[in-house]
């Protein structure tokens, strides 16, 4: 019985361009598969990436896929005390496989982020990413929620569904979600005057880009930083209870992404 070792090998030198052509080929065997990704800057005040796409000759169907741009983080708006916060929410995913082909023209925007700092108790959502062109219409990926800083001295922040649910269809594909808003972690319950407070931003979907906190653990004010992976919830400021007349920033979200596979 054959196996994989009895069969004769052929390295890529020795055929031919142009001798082995797609009619020759079994249905649905492809010739070629390419992934483009497009994206701006990946640190803060990025402007993102907008740009025209041609599809290159032969391509028959490209799948596109997005990422919003995340949240960014909240301001500690209420100098002088403390709080409770819920951290930025990482941007939407959304995705279409589409018939297109070669010489079809498509208007591409990565989202990039607002370019100035929170000071406010509310951050600024985050911006779209979208594709605009043959056999897509209204197809984006919205940005993330905004964090949000609270005064309450009892009522804790949980983390939510954001902006919305995504059904089947919606924004124009066939397929969207959303990460959960972040939250925050208050390890001696709601005595936040000098201990341990920490929140949690998310990422976006498929991407990998979890695990950005901030936090205070004595008696001090912190920004969010300026710069978290794309897509991802920008950091927020916090504050303890310690007297203090300065107020934190909250960093920007991360920028939005692109990515079309055609064959």
């Amino acid at each position: 019985m054959a196996d994989y070792n009895s069969y004769k090998q052929i390295a890529n030198s020795q055929i031919t361009d142009g001798t082995i052509t797609s009619t020759q080929l079994e249905t649905g065997a492809f010739s070629n598969w390419c992934v483009k990704w497009f994206y701006g800057s990946p640190g803060n005040r990025t402007q993102g990436c907008c740009c025209n796409w041609q599809v290159p000759t032969g391509v028959q169907r490209a799948t596109w896929e997005l990422w919003g741009a995340g949240g960014n983080g909240h301001g500690q708006c209420s100098c002088s005390r403390c709080g409770n916060w819920a951290g930025a929410q990482g941007g939407y995913y959304n995705t279409k496989t589409i018939d297109t082909s070669g010489g079809c023209q498509y208007t591409v925007c990565a989202a990039g982020v607002y370019r100035c700092c929170s000071r406010q108790c509310n951050g600024c959502n985050g911006c779209s990413s979208y594709v605009n062109g043959y056999n897509l219409s209204n197809f984006c990926a919205i940005g993330g929620h905004s964090g949000c800083y609270s005064n309450s001295w009892s009522t804790g922040c949980f983390s939510t569904q954001g902006r919305c649910c995504m059904s089947p269809g919606a924004a124009g594909g066939e397929f969207a979600m959303g990460n959960h808003q972040g939250a925050a972690l208050r390890y001696d319950g709601f005595n936040c005057h000098c201990f341990y407070n920490e929140a949690v931003p998310t990422g976006a979907p498929f991407i990998g880009t979890l695990g950005v906190s901030y936090g205070v653990r004595q008696c001090w004010i912190r920004c969010g930083c300026w710069s978290v992976p794309y897509g991802h919830g920008g950091q927020g400021a916090i504050g303890s209870y310690c007297g203090s007349s300065c107020c934190g920033q909250g960093g920007t979200g991360g920028g939005g992404l692109v990515k079309v596979t055609y064959v």
